[in-house]
């Protein structure tokens, strides 16, 4: 685990973890987790559903009572609540179930952070929102796509030292998912926590990689060495019978199957343990996996 001191010792890390401990009734969600932050890291936060990424972020919010310490540049997250968020930008993985008009949660937002207005719905609108049309409506009744751009749009349309984004990709379409790494490259002097299930799509935006399994951090690394000589592995996955877990599962992966017992795609080298670790959960159903680096295969004569 990567817990090295700032070059200079007198400055706080961004995020400080230290001993993080979290459960709903008794499944320990956080394992006495220790982590730093620092100003000029862009953290790309990866692992499987139960790993505890959204409940560490909810934890750095604020929002969850827990064991142990979170400190964002040495505030309390919940003690410290307004002034943390001051300087945080978040876009959730779900958005908020707000009845509020559109309209009226940009000027509340833009209030909160001591911005125009303008700046915020100048990025949504670089992310292909419609305004015209979404203004007009509650936050609740906009589509998943919509919701989306416009939290980003909040987020992106502020100063803040920390941005956290968890899953922001989802419901976005590839236009809009083009737009927010444009975006989110612009902001190099930013520190970024960015939670995501494929470290490949990603990668480009971040400099170090921090891993979760069941609750504590299982790799901290750079960007680079994971992904220095880490090939794409093509993979064939057979199952006994369809199943919904499953498919759920392998779908986040990127696998597609066109009846629910054989599964194809690809693998970046540097997840090939962690799609092994969740394959593993699924023993009983598995019937064969097939796995091949593809450039062997490309090697391979016809």
């Amino acid at each position: 685990m990567n817990l090295a001191l700032s070059p200079d010792t007198a400055v706080l890390p961004v995020v400080a973890c230290r001993g993080v401990e979290k459960s709903f009734r008794s499944q320990r969600v956080l394992d006495a987790l220790d982590l730093d932050i620092w100003r000029q890291d862009r953290v790309a936060l990866v692992g499987s559903n139960g790993a505890g990424k959204t409940t560490l972020i909810r934890c750095i919010l604020g929002e969850y009572r827990h064991g142990g310490t979170v400190r964002l540049e040495g505030a309390d997250p919940r003690r410290d609540r307004v002034d943390v968020l001051r300087r945080v930008g978040f876009v959730p993985q779900l958005p908020p179930p707000l009845k509020m008009p559109v309209a009226e949660l940009l000027r509340y937002a833009a209030n909160l952070v001591g911005v125009k207005v303008e700046r915020m719905t100048s990025v949504a609108a670089d992310m292909g929102l419609s305004l015209d049309e979404a203004l007009k409506k509650p936050f609740n009744k906009l589509s998943g796509g919509q919701k989306q751009k416009l939290l980003i749009g909040i987020a992106l349309g502020r100063e803040c030292d920390l941005l956290i984004l968890d899953e922001p990709t989802a419901n976005l379409d590839p236009p809009a998912r083009q737009t927010l790494f444009r975006l989110l490259a612009e902001r190099p002097r930013t520190a970024m926590l960015i939670s995501s299930h494929r470290l490949e799509e990603v990668a480009s935006l971040v400099n170090r990689v921090i891993e979760m399994d069941r609750g504590k951090v299982v790799l901290d690394d750079t960007v680079s060495e994971m992904m220095e000589g880490a090939p794409l592995q093509a993979c064939r996955i057979l199952v006994s019978r369809p199943q919904e877990a499953f498919r759920a599962a392998i779908a986040e992966w990127g696998f597609e199957s066109r009846d629910g017992l054989e599964w194809r795609g690809r693998v970046a080298g540097q997840d090939r343990l962690r799609f092994l670790g969740m394959l593993s959960r699924y023993a009983g159903l598995l019937a064969a996996v097939h796995i091949e680096d593809e450039r062997i295969l490309e090697e391979e004569p016809a």
